[in-house]
């Protein structure tokens, strides 16, 4: 996977572009399907006021989701990119129900398409600026991990599908003088909306009940853990990560032999953090600390821990590993930049 960085500026840049070109292509747009009495470039203009809202919402939850976190917020804001990205979702579900029934009223009551020089001219100019901003959108996101700045750039996208649709519906209908062309491609235009906002609602949605890291990015962490598995260290179980917004949270439990110093497990798990970090970027490492003989099946995967041929079973809990109540000590490490 592509190495992630945390850059707020390039992120707000990005947003407020998408605001700054769905704003004008909603005015091109608007204009264009007066004159021509087009309901698919209506439905067109009504899927870039979508759009316009999800950018606004976009740009507020990428600078708000870089906000440090604070006491009413210990854990930070990263999750608001998640909302922001579910939100969005129903957003493009509000404006293809409303286009679906645009379209169903247009075939019912009959209408006709003029002027379709202008319509093709504002919807082919719509095609390659939203093409364009999806694309940087889209590089943004891929480094940054930005979830609400792809859910924006998917927006861009279909909206470019959508002028696509439309610009061919208006060379058909000129050429063929049929009046239903135009409401049954708003019916499409609706369904390829309504595909792409489930995409977006499911995907916002797995993250937001902290849906576990996709295989690869665990099958990356696991080798690294286990290097550390060696002299102090003798094993670990409950491997776990997730997304938080545009970034990672991974915890575990690490046991070390009996007699550890609990300098030396402090410095052993630093050393294995930034070793994690190093393959998966914007993470933040949770290492719980153990005595050797606390060896349990792991919880996640039901296997038993991965540990040292030289784990004793029967050995007395390390003292130097357990604070003053007997209790496991958890060593919290994070780090959110490489």
């Amino acid at each position: 996977m592509p190495a992630l960085a945390n850059n707020p500026a390039r992120k707000s840049r990005a947003a407020a572009l998408s605001v700054a070109s769905n704003g004008a292509l909603i005015a091109l747009k608007l204009v264009a399907g007066v004159l021509t009495g087009s309901v698919a470039i209506l439905s067109d203009a009504i899927q870039s006021m979508m759009d316009l809202l999800a950018s606004v919402l976009t740009l507020f939850s990428v600078r708000k989701a870089d906000s440090p976190a604070d006491a009413s917020h210990p854990y930070g804001y990263e999750k608001v990119e998640d909302v922001s990205a579910a939100v969005q979702a129903l957003l493009l579900l509000a404006g293809a129900a409303v286009i679906a029934y645009q379209a169903v009223h247009r075939l019912i009551i009959g209408g006709s398409v003029g002027r379709v020089g202008i319509g093709v001219a504002v919807v082919a100019t719509a095609a390659v600026v939203n093409v364009l901003v999806a694309r940087q959108l889209g590089r943004v996101a891929t480094t940054t991990g930005s979830a609400a700045l792809a859910a924006d750039g998917a927006h861009l996208r279909t909206d470019a599908m959508v002028s696509v649709g439309v610009l061919a519906a208006l060379l058909l209908t000129a050429a063929t003088g049929e009046r239903w062309i135009d409401p049954v491609m708003g019916l499409l235009v609706s369904a390829a909306i309504s595909a792409t906002a489930m995409r977006i609602l499911v995907g916002s949605g797995r993250r937001l009940v902290d849906e576990s890291l996709p295989p690869d990015d665990l099958a990356a962490i696991r080798p690294v853990v286990e290097s550390f598995v060696h002299g102090a260290v003798v094993g670990f179980h409950d491997l776990r990560g997730r997304h938080s917004g545009a970034s990672h949270q991974v915890d575990l439990h690490l046991q070390f032999r009996a007699g550890t110093s609990l300098e030396e497990a402090h410095s052993i798990s630093h050393r294995l953090k930034d070793a994690v970090v190093g393959h998966l970027p914007l993470t933040t490492v949770l290492v719980h600390l153990e005595p050797e003989d606390r060896v349990r099946p792991d919880h996640f995967s039901g296997e038993e821990p991965t540990s040292s041929p030289a784990v004793d079973s029967d050995a007395r809990p390390a003292s130097a590993m357990l604070s003053p109540g007997g209790r496991p000590l958890t060593d919290h490490v994070r780090s959110r930049r490489p």
